[in-house]
Parts: structure tokens; C-alpha cells; sequence
């Protein structure tokens, strides 16, 4: 299979002349690339190294989830959400809706494996306008990275905040303080994302191992421990409290956010198909077994939490937002028993940090070898000293430090970019699966890991229809009646992101972005 370009891409932007190497009857090879293959195949050269395996992908996959901090650093909306049964039926549900996602993304990367991810399948699925899709779903998809890696890395710094007030509980870190944390985090995760490159694969299984021995360590404790008693079955998986959020009816669906940020993220890990053999296989499966075994993993965390959870209207007063420091530290009865606990949920944040900083400079990257972001020639160059694209990490921890400096001046503002993140990547999600679904699954009918024609539109429409609502649900304050402060500021962010992308559209881009070069797929 031959690549096919653009007529108006120029030798200088891309190669166009390629050897595709064949098997012993003659016939290309699809989905297993040798080395100088990948150019051929999705018409990029390549650059990357290529050290991940399936095992790797779906413990980076895991580790960006962050079982118990992805349900853990937003669990105050559960409460607020009604309680145990927004909590552990409200998981189930995502199970369901974020498995769809996932099977849709899985299509796509199979049949383009490359980092480009989103941006790359917009452009080849759209019968016109590929230009546009493409440009479009790129500056979404890279706004989500970007924002979805600030807010892990500012939730490190404000679980911190929270397990301090354990021991000082009238004390909390002002918002220069915070700041400070957070960027000692974004610092750490450069340096070890750049000069450890070779051993993130293993590091990814470091924290696979230690997030499945914390979340046993946490079940035995709150099970054993239990100071403040035990509820019974009924009670801790189906108490329904509506009285925190305001929204009555609706208050269950706020109690969906915790789960559905834990796996917001799933179809980042695709943005590393160019560093692993086979990414026709292997990204797919790694996307589509994120979901079901972190979500096994998930119900040993979170029944214990249900059974033995305190009062919800005394979490709802727990330091700095945070509820999971306080539920650990009045269930073990002191400070130091919440804190041990604590301890193993800020280790995974911090691995949850490197994990998700490589998979957003990867995207960055990517995007910026298709010359679609200003200075885009300086962002696509990849360091031969270290093996990874050093100056689109660089990008991606300066753009979070700089939008970091909003928590000085606005608290609700900075909320607006944590939310802003699940909003960007759904919304990047959903148009190639649209454009895909629409266009009769043409494209991904010839994947070598598809889901058919009749489970694969049945799929799609469940995923679009959950990405709908979930634009809606991120939108939307966690509890009434709306003030300045508590007011969800995402869309204004969103719509404020994507101005600057059409800004630099009309300034730059109409006359020099020509899209990622169209390819036969795998």
C-alpha cells in the first residue's frame, strides 16, 4: 500500500517517496510496521522510538485514569450528587457510556495509528472539507490535552493542601502557595518525562503495581478500621441524599462527574501509536481494555469508601474541596492513619502526572509537524539526544504554569480550566466519530480492529449521544442557587480557546495549513 498526498504538499513538507515491505507470499504487510515502515504507511517519517508494548500502553493508559485520584480529587461532587448511589451506580453507568467511547477511538486508531490521533482521523474520514475538520479537531483535542494536564497536576497541589489540614485543620495553602506546588510538580514531571524517556515504560508498570497494592491497602484499612461504623448494604450502595446540590431530580447526573473525569482522558494513550510495533492492534486494544480493567479495579476503592463513609453533610465542609483526605482521615480515627492512605494517592497523582505530560507533548507535537499552531517549526523538532520532542514539552508545561497564574486572581476561573479539559477531549472525540458514523463507517470497516457494521453504529450513536450530554453535565454548577463564584465558567473558556485558534486560522493558517498528508491506513 502506497501513500497518497495532498497535491498542494510540497517536497519540503512532506516525503513522498516510500518502501512498503511485504511478507513471504509477496502482499503487504497491514498493522505490523518494521522500522522506516510507519512514513509509508501514515506518511509521516519517523522519529520516535518505538519501546512501548500493549502491556505498557494500557498501564499508561491506567496510569493517566489514576483510579483512586481520578475518583478521589473530584469526589466532593459525588457528594454533592446525592451520595453512595450517584457514587457506585453512577460508576457503573460511566462503565458503560466511557466503554463505547473507547471502542469507537479504538476503530480509528487502528486504521490511522498515529499521534496525531483525532486531528489525523477527522481529516481522512470526511469526505470534504478535510482541511477544516482537521484544524478544527486538532485545536480542541490540544486545548483538552493541555487543560486535562493542568488539572491533575493542580489537584496534586490541592490534595497536599487538604492532607496538611489533617494535623492544622484551620489552616489551608493561600493561592501562592498552591501555585508554588504546582508548579514543583509540573518541574518534576519535565524533567523526568524528559530525561527518563527509555524507562517510562516501566515506570508506567511501577504505577500499575502501585496503584493495584494501594487500592487493597485502602480496602483493608477503611474495612478494618472503620471508626466511624459500617453502613449496611443497602445504605452504602443506594443512600440518596438531594439536598446538597439544588437540583433535585437532576442531582444524580451531578454525582456522575468523579467517574466520568477518572476515564475523560482514555484516548489520550493514542497519541503514542508511533512508539510501539503493531499500533494497529495494540492502541485499540490498550483504549478498549482502559475502561473494564480500571473499572474493576475501581469497585474495591470505591465500595469501601460507601460502606464506611462519614456523614455527607460533614464532607461537604472538608478542607480545600477535598473530600477524600477527610474521608480517610475521620474513617481510620487520626490524622495518621489519613495520612498513610493519602500517601499512596498523592504517589499515584504524581505518576498519573508523568504519564499524562507525555501523552499531551505528544499531541502537541504531532500537531505542530502539520504546521497548525504558531511556531510550529520549533514545537515539531524531536531532541536525538533524548529520543522524545523536547521543545513541545517544554510548550506544554509553560502553557500550564501560565495558565496556573489565574488562581491568583480567580479561583472559579482556574475550576473553568479543570472542567474545560473533559469538555475539549469528549468534544475531539466526537467529531471523528461523527464524521465517521455519518459517512457510513466507510473508513473504519477496513481496520484490522473493528467492531463491525451493526455493534459498531449501535456503539457510535451511544457514544455520541453520551458526549453530548457530558458537554452539557461540565457545563453545568455543582450545586444551587448559581453565584459569581460558584458559577461554571468551561463553555466561556472553551469558546475563548477556540477564538484564538480561529485568530491565528485567518492570520496564518487559511494560506499554510494543509493538513496531515492523507494515507491508505493500516
Amino acid at each position: 500500500m502506497s501513500a497518497a498526498f495532498p497535491d498542494d504538499m510540497g517536497p519540503d513538507t512532506m516525503e513522498k517517496k516510500h518502501v512498503v515491505s511485504s511478507d513471504s507470499a509477496g502482499e503487504p504487510r497491514k498493522g505490523s510496521l518494521a522500522e522506516g515502515e510507519l512514513e509509508a504507511v501514515i506518511g509521516y517519517k519517523q522519529e520516535l522510538h518505538r519501546n512501548r508494548s500493549l502491556f505498557t500502553l494500557l498501564f499508561q493508559s491506567l496510569a493517566i485514569a489514576a483510579i483512586p485520584y481520578g475518583v478521589g480529587g473530584p469526589l466532593i461532587s459525588a457528594i454533592y450528587g446525592g451520595g453512595q448511589l450517584s457514587l457506585f451506580v453512577g460508576w457503573i453507568c460511566i462503565l458503560v457510556l466511557d466503554e463505547c467511547i473507547a471502542l469507537s477511538l479504538g476503530e480509528l486508531a487502528s486504521r490511522y495509528p498515529t499521534s496525531g490521533g483525532p486531528s489525523y482521523w477527522a481529516f481522512q474520514c470526511s469526505p470534504k472539507f478535510k482541511t477544516t475538520a482537521a484544524y478544527i479537531t486538532g485545536w480542541i483535542w490540544l486545548i483538552g490535552n493541555w487543560t486535562i494536564t493542568l488539572s491533575v497536576n493542580f489537584g496534586f497541589a490541592s490534595l497536599l493542601s487538604a492532607t496538611v489540614s489533617m494535623y492544622h485543620p484551620d489552616w489551608t495553602m493561600n493561592s501562592w502557595q498552591l501555585l508554588l506546588v504546582f508548579y514543583a510538580v509540573c518541574l518534576v514531571s519535565f524533567i523526568i518525562c524528559t530525561f527518563c524517556n527509555d524507562y517510562l515504560p516501566l515506570v508506567d508498570t511501577i504505577c500499575a503495581a502501585w496503584t493495584a497494592v494501594s487500592i487493597v491497602i485502602i480496602l483493608i484499612a477503611l474495612s478494618v478500621r472503620a471508626d466511624v461504623g459500617r453502613h449496611s448494604a443497602s445504605y452504602a450502595l443506594g443512600n440518596y441524599d438531594t439536598s446538597f446540590s439544588g437540583w433535585g431530580g437532576f442531582t444524580f447526573f451531578i454525582g456522575l462527574l468523579p467517574s466520568a473525569y477518572t476515564f475523560s482522558a482514555l484516548g489520550m494513550i493514542s497519541s503514542m501509536a508511533e512508539e510501539c510495533a503493531d499500533p494497529a492492534i495494540k492502541v485499540p486494544r490498550a483504549i478498549s481494555l482502559c475502561v473494564p480493567v480500571g473499572g474493576f479495579a475501581g469497585f474495591f476503592f470505591i465500595i469501601p469508601i460507601c460502606v464506611t463513609m462519614p456523614p455527607l453533610a460533614d464532607i461537604v465542609g472538608a478542607p480545600a474541596g477535598q473530600a477524600l483526605p477527610y474521608i480517610f482521615h475521620i474513617v481510620m480515627g487520626s490524622p495518621g492513619g489519613g495520612l498513610g492512605l493519602i500517601f499512596l494517592v498523592l504517589v499515584i497523582t504524581l505518576f498519573c502526572s508523568i504519564s499524562i505530560t507525555v501523552a499531551a507533548s505528544r499531541c502537541t507535537w504531532a500537531f505542530a509537524r502539520d504546521d497548525a499552531i504558531p511556531g510550529a517549526k520549533l514545537w515539531a523538532k524531536v531532541d536525538k539526544r533524548f529520543n522524545v520532542p523536547l521543545n513541545a514539552l517544554a510548550l506544554v508545561t509553560i502553557v500550564q504554569m501560565l495558565l496556573g497564574l489565574i488562581n491568583l486572581g480567580s479561583s472559579s476561573a482556574f475550576t473553568a480550566f479543570v472542567s474545560v479539559g473533559v469538555q475539549a477531549l469528549a468534544l475531539a472525540y466526537g467529531v471523528p466519530i461523527a464524521i465517521s458514523l455519518f459517512s457510513g463507517r466507510t473508513e473504519v470497516a477496513q481496520a484490522k480492529w473493528n467492531l463491525g457494521k451493526v455493534v459498531g453504529r449501535v456503539v457510535n450513536v451511544i457514544a455520541l449521544c453520551w458526549i453530548g450530554f457530558e458537554l452539557v453535565l461540565f457545563s453545568m454548577p455543582t450545586a444551587l442557587p448559581v453565584t459569581v463564584v460558584s458559577m461554571n465558567y468551561a463553555s466561556v473558556v472553551l469558546v475563548g480557546f477556540g477564538t484564538i485558534a480561529a485568530i491565528w486560522y485567518i492570520v496564518h493558517s487559511r494560506t499554510s495549513y494543509k493538513g496531515p498528508p492523507a494515507s491508505e491506513g493500516l
